[in-house]
């Protein structure tokens, strides 16, 4: 029996044993295609490390586009000089008191300014509550936008309802309860003055009650503010009790008796003295702490205080015309009654006063106290009396 030759598998009897060769190539890999697999794999390497930085820069680039999208507008702002001599869109603020004084007392060092400024009149009203010579005081303003702007001190509770197309509508800052013969008094003047220091543009600053109203036209009273050399408030030493008697020695050596000053409450005064009494620190407590009733304190704080820092400044005079002749805490107020020719030519004769230095008849640019069922009579001859 011949033996069996086997390779994978048995071979089947009666056939043949087929023998299968398998024979291996010993070629070599083909060399361009090697080169060609190198270079994918190199461009893929490159292209991989490409998108990871491409990746990255742009998201650095986006964040920093994000940052700068946020913060541009205010950066621009603060780098423009238009930021800083743009008066406040609203003057209702979050400020207190602190605050408030830190910030309208920035003085600038350089006197002249790099911008055109036209010099406004900041007319400011401190009142309880209504103001009943608005009608009059909107036809002494019309027209003449460009050259006042308006601040009203009231109790905090009292709520407005000037129509949107008044003069007053917005007007009302940030106010706290004002008490007659009490420091709250001054701090209500203070407060205004500095509401209106933050309007660069104001350089002369009006300090009204809701009982005042202005005695001639726009145009006289601010050609008569504006040209003044001095700015007007009362500062006289006067003797007896209602000058010196009011003093306490205690307020030495920061105020002395012959320092002692007494002046209407009622002022016109420049950019300069109305810093003086927002940033003072110095006479306030001495004032706070030993002027009170019977010392009345808005009749002595800023007449003294002036009197001492500035005194020649003062035209040592008020530009509001009251009527003490009846007596009394308080003056004559005038009613529907007292409106006539003969009353204005009353006021507008009343004497002499000097102005830069030269005698003058015209004095009073304000008049107070008038009751409020006297507007209509007012308005019905301002044109007459006033020229408006």
């Amino acid at each position: 029996m011949q033996p069996r030759v086997g390779s994978f598998g048995s071979l089947e009897e009666g056939k043949e044993p087929m023998v299968r060769t398998i024979s291996q190539s010993n070629r070599p890999f083909p060399l361009r295609l090697l080169q060609f697999l190198l270079l994918l794999l190199g461009l893929g390497i490159l292209f991989s490390f490409l998108s990871m930085y491409a990746s990255r820069f742009l998201k650095v680039q986006s964040e920093i586009s994000v940052v700068q999208s946020r913060f541009q507008p205010c950066i621009q702002d603060k780098n423009t000089i238009a930021s800083w001599i743009k008066p406040p869109s609203n003057i209702l603020h979050e400020m207190n008191d602190t605050e408030l004084f830190w910030r309208g007392s920035f003085v600038p060092q350089i006197k002249e300014y790099p911008f055109k400024r036209t010099p406004k009149i900041a007319f400011m009203f401190l009142t309880r509550g209504p103001l009943p010579m608005a009608p009059l005081w909107e036809r002494f303003f019309n027209g003449n936008e460009k050259f006042y702007s308006i601040y009203v001190h009231s109790l905090p509770s009292y709520q407005p309802d000037f129509p949107p197309s008044s003069v007053f509508y917005g007007r009302q800052i940030p106010s706290q309860v004002a008490e007659w013969g009490m420091m709250s008094m001054c701090d209500a003047e203070r407060r205004l003055l500095a509401n209106a220091l933050l309007d660069i543009s104001n350089e002369f600053f009006v300090l009204l009650s809701e009982a005042c109203i202005p005695l001639q036209n726009f145009s006289i009273i601010y050609r008569y503010i504006s040209r003044s050399r001095y700015s007007f408030i009362g500062s006289f030493d006067e003797d007896g009790p209602y000058g010196r008697g009011r003093y306490d020695e205690r307020m030495s050596p920061t105020v002395n008796l012959t320092d002692w000053r007494k002046g209407s409450q009622w002022f016109e005064i420049n950019r300069k003295l109305a810093v003086d009494i927002v940033r003072d620190s110095l006479y306030y407590p001495k004032f706070e702490q030993f002027c009170r009733p019977a010392c009345y304190v808005d009749e002595h704080y800023f007449p003294t205080m002036l009197s001492i820092e500035s005194p020649e400044l003062l035209a040592n005079r008020t530009l509001t015309w009251v009527d003490w002749s009846r007596g009394g805490a308080h003056p004559a107020t005038f009613g529907k009654g007292d409106i006539n020719e003969e009353f204005f030519k009353r006021i507008f004769n009343s004497g002499e006063c000097f102005y830069n230095n030269q005698p003058t008849s015209l004095c009073y640019m304000f008049a107070r106290k008038f009751a409020p069922n006297a507007l209509d009579h007012l308005l019905e001859y301002s044109s007459k009396f006033f020229g408006f």
